[in-house]
Parts: C-alpha cells; structure tokens; sequence
C-alpha cells in the first residue's frame, strides 16, 4: 500500500530486441506467402502500417497511479462500468474488443477514477486470454490497493471466433473474477454484478 501522498507510476517495459523495421520486413515476407502481391500504389506501405499498428496495440500508456486517503471512511462500492477494452488474442493475433466493469470495496486509499481505465488498458495492451487478463486487472489492484474486495467483469467479441473458424457472429465472451468480500459475501457479490448489469 502507498503512503500518503505519493504515486506509482506505472510504465510497461518494452518488449526485449524490439525491432520496427525487421518487424515490416516480417509482415511484408508474411503477406507475400499468403499470395498478396505488394506492388500496387495501395499495398506498398502496409508491412510498415502493419508493423505500427501491432507495435500501438502491444504499448500501453505509461501513468500515475493515484491513491488518495479514504478519510470519510467509504465503505460502499466503487465501480466503473463500460470501459473499453482492445486486447489481441494470443492464439490468433485477432482482435478482441469489450467492455470492463471494475469495482472495489475501499480500504484505507481510494482510487483516481480515471485511473480504473488506465489499470485495464496496462494489462490488455499485449497478446493475451480473457482469462488472465480479468485475472491480472483484479489480482493487481487487490496488490496495489489493499480493498476489501475487488470484482473485475469483462464482456468481449472475439473476431478470431465471428470472423474465422466457426464464425459465430454476434457471440461474446464473459469472464469474472472476484476477491475478498465481493466473493465471500453472497450479498456484496449480488449487488456487484447487478449493477454490472450481469447475471450472476
């Protein structure tokens, strides 16, 4: 837990040998073994747009985690809904894009709201499971905060399921994961998922 008045800035450490160029020079030699041609005005550019854009989705933005003394002493729910989520499923390197709902139960520090956002944008910008990456947002702010309870729910399309394979348009994935009193007490966990607007 912080101490008053201090904050953890929190910056994702860069992929070890990370290489832009060998990067386009890759997506060009993929793209040509799939057959597609690079020699039109259109396609010229794209290993290198390819390679930056996996290059964004794998670099989340550094920030400060802001803790503040809980000093009226807030005992309720904290929850912030619908937060974007664009991860980028490891099995495929598809897209999969959501919303989280994050809420805790205080302790002795609450948290800059915003900051809910940028702890799910942390962990997702890298290839990963839906999983973990519930697992990972929760586990992390149970370390950081110390609450009395956590509760994370991520609600996902995944396009390596809609758009390839089995492609099961309009499906989505629903992972959760709840700590201390959000998983002890069958009440707290109610309240938690009904104004999630998820079906416990």
């Amino acid at each position: 837990m912080q101490s008053s008045g201090t904050a953890l800035r929190v910056v994702h450490e860069p992929v070890p040998g990370f290489d832009l160029a060998a990067a386009e020079n890759a997506a060009g030699d993929f793209l040509r073994a799939l057959g597609i041609s690079l020699d039109s005005e259109s396609l010229r550019g794209t290993p290198g747009r390819m390679a930056r854009a996996y290059a964004e989705l794998f670099t989340p933005r550094a920030f400060d985690l802001t803790t503040f003394p809980n000093d009226e002493g807030y005992d309720e729910l904290v929850l912030a809904r619908g937060i974007p989520v664009r991860s980028v499923c490891e099995h495929h390197l598809l897209p999969f894009i959501g919303v989280a709902h994050v809420g805790y139960l205080p302790g002795e520090r609450i948290l800059g709201l915003s900051k809910l956002a940028r702890v799910v944008e942390h962990f997702a910008c890298r290839p990963q499971v839906q999983e973990r990456l519930t697992k990972q947002i929760a586990g992390w702010l149970g370390d950081q905060l110390s609450p009395k309870g956590v509760g994370v729910v991520i609600e996902a399309e995944h396009t390596c399921m809609t758009l390839r394979g089995v492609q099961a348009t309009g499906s989505s994935t629903v992972t959760s994961t709840l700590m201390g009193t959000l998983r002890e007490d069958a009440r707290s966990r109610q309240e938690f998922f009904s104004l999630t607007g998820v079906n416990a």
